[in-house]
């Protein structure tokens, strides 16, 4: 494998959510520790599942990893990182100031930019630390949109810093102004290739690598250059007559030949389809192994008959609705996107006015719906963190900044280059598109898990300040509350029929069961199982999908079942068939 040969200290595994960073990055680690040499694996993912592969507790504290000797992994918990800070932040000063005070210093730490800086500390720790017993640390990133967002912090708060902005109050940008040093240090390991290796991963997807190259351009444009790309799951010939791995084939084969930009200077690395899933130290080191893994045993038991509903029930039970708020939600590289889209075709088809919508920074709906002449009621739009904090900067400059003198302007402005602001930003576009349901269907495609409970925590902050301010026996309806409101707000939970997938969106339910927010139906997309293959490989593949699926029907209100498709569902047409599909019958579609 190129991508493994004279490893640097520092390797980052990125790209498009559901492609393999996490099982890439678990497995290179493995192959380090084996090759002697001592590993710390850290996931910065919001919604990490390092814990998962492994099949032990992780969690945010440096873990060896059983069975693998040199090789310790931690996983950095948002939250567990910003209570720390807070602590380091209030400790000094609690004896200081009054309870009041430290009341009011408590909330100003409890936001999503708190939350932020905290991690962000925390991996940036890693980058500028120069005397680790580590030979290298191993990072499993977010989802691209996380992570370009993470990768811009050490420039962005070292340039708001040297700009002269204020670093050092009581609140969540206390403290900066001495980790100047530590962010300029981290800048300099990721723009250093010597020092530092950009794993773009993806797979055999025209989506999935025009998100690489997107990636790789983007991060290009603040200094820190991919260097290498691996394309994973591909599916290996097999010379079966089955028209879903023929079609498959051609697709992938088609998609890899015209690797163009960026992409094409990268040394290239494909990893075949597995017939195992990615759980425990034997099947990561199998993962990049180049064992030709077509000629799967098939002597298992036959596949299920199936018999569960397709996405069509669900359409017509929000089309008998007539409005309101549908948000798919789940892990990254589930297909929400997918899900999103068809869902809003349908309704839209069923001749209800729809507005389609994403929160994800790295998706790109009109790549997905494409031509929508024969639905007028539909209409697209997406929250573009940059334009949102164009907008919401230019409006406090012209409403906050009327009256003020020259120096306080200028202050206003300096405050606003504050990298905080987006998150406050992008959710007052959210909490727009939530208003909107009240006369229409609003669908929204969300950003990765890790993402949506940040906006989830944004939104739960202002919900309180909200309470606090407004007086008594004064009528109020915030974001939270509309997604607090079965009758209001639908949450789809996309997953796939795997462990993994699986379990994180289970995590994920309790997460916004905790903010009183439960999910309204289930989807399992790219199931096997429904598409009926007759392959060996990929027959072996979907007799794995029978406990994942169980696990979701046994807990679920509602279960929609999508099968793997013969042609990717971009377009309306494609899209619209997707609700067509009546059950989980015993024909590939």
């Amino acid at each position: 494998m190129k991508f493994l040969e004279d490893m640097p200290r520092f390797v980052f595994f990125t790209g498009k959510g559901g492609v393999g960073k996490t099982s890439l990055a678990c497995a290179t680690a493995v192959h380090l520790a084996g090759a002697g040499r001592r590993v710390l694996l850290v996931s910065t993912d919001p919604a990490s599942n390092v814990g998962q592969v492994f099949d032990q507790p992780i969690g945010n504290r440096v873990t060896p990893v059983v069975g693998v000797e040199g090789l310790d992994a931690l996983e950095i918990d948002p939250e567990s990182a910003a209570e720390q800070y807070r602590e380091r932040i209030l400790g000094p000063v609690r004896a200081a100031l009054p309870a009041s005070e430290i009341a009011s210093l408590t909330e100003q730490l409890s936001g999503s930019c708190t939350t932020e800086i905290a991690s962000f500390n925390e991996f940036t720790g890693f980058l500028a630390e120069e005397d680790s017993h580590y030979d290298h640390v191993v990072f499993d990133t977010a989802p691209t949109g996380h992570t370009i967002r993470l990768l811009q912090l050490p420039g962005d708060w070292t340039g708001f810093i040297d700009s002269g902005g204020d670093a050092s109050c009581l609140g969540p940008m206390s403290g900066l102004d001495k980790h100047r040093d530590q962010y300029a240090r981290a800048l300099a390991a990721l723009t250093d290739p010597t020092t530092t290796r950009l794993v773009l991963v993806a797979r055999a997807q025209a989506t999935s690598l025009a998100e690489a190259e997107r990636t790789a351009s983007e991060l290009a444009g603040i200094g820190i250059h991919a260097t290498h790309l691996v394309v994973n799951a591909v599916l290996p010939a097999d010379g079966h007559p089955d028209p879903l791995t023929a079609a498959t084939r051609a697709r992938e084969t088609a998609v890899l030949a015209a690797v163009a930009g960026p992409l094409a200077d990268l040394p290239q690395d494909r990893i075949p389809l597995k017939t195992v899933n990615m759980v425990g130290v034997l099947a990561l080191r199998a993962l990049l192994s180049p064992e030709d893994t077509a000629e799967a045993p098939t002597d298992a038991a036959p596949l299920p008959a199936g018999g569960l509903p397709g996405l069509d029930a669900l359409v017509d039970e929000l089309a008998a609705i007539g409005h309101g708020l549908v948000m798919c939600v789940g892990k990254g590289g589930v297909g929400k996107t997918t899900i999103a889209a068809a869902l809003a075709v349908g309704l839209a088809a069923r001749g209800h006015r729809v507005h389609l919508t994403t929160t994800d920074p790295a998706a790109h709906l009109d790549a997905t719906v494409t031509e929508t002449p024969d639905l007028p009621s539909l209409t697209l739009s997406r929250v573009d963190p940059a334009q949102a904090i164009a907008d919401y900067r230019a409006h406090v400059m012209a409403t906050q900044g009327q009256g003020l003198d020259a120096d306080a302007l200028a202050a206003l402005a300096e405050d606003l280059q504050s990298p905080c602001h987006q998150e406050i930003a992008v959710f007052q576009q959210f909490s727009s598109m939530v208003g909107q349901a009240r006369r229409q269907f609003v669908v929204m495609d969300t950003a990765p898990t890790g993402h949506t409970l940040l906006l989830m925590d944004t939104t739960g902050a202002y919900h309180r300040d909200t309470v606090k301010t407004m007086a008594a026996g004064v009528r109020f309806t915030t974001p939270l509350m509309r997604l607090q409101d079965p009758d209001y707000t639908r949450l789809v939970m996309v997953t796939l029929p795997e462990p993994t997938p699986v379990l994180e969106a289970m995590a994920f339910r309790d997460d916004l069961a905790r903010a009183g927010i439960t999910p309204w139906a289930w989807v399992i997309n790219q199931s096997l199982t429904a598409a009926r293959p007759t392959a060996p490989l990929l027959l072996r593949r979907a007799r794995l999908e029978t406990d994942p699926i169980d696990t979701v029907t046994k807990t679920a209100a509602r279960v929609a079942v999508v099968p793997v498709l013969l042609d990717e569902p971009v377009g309306a047409a494609r899209l619209l068939a997707l609700t067509d599909t009546h059950t989980m019958t015993g024909s590939t579609p």
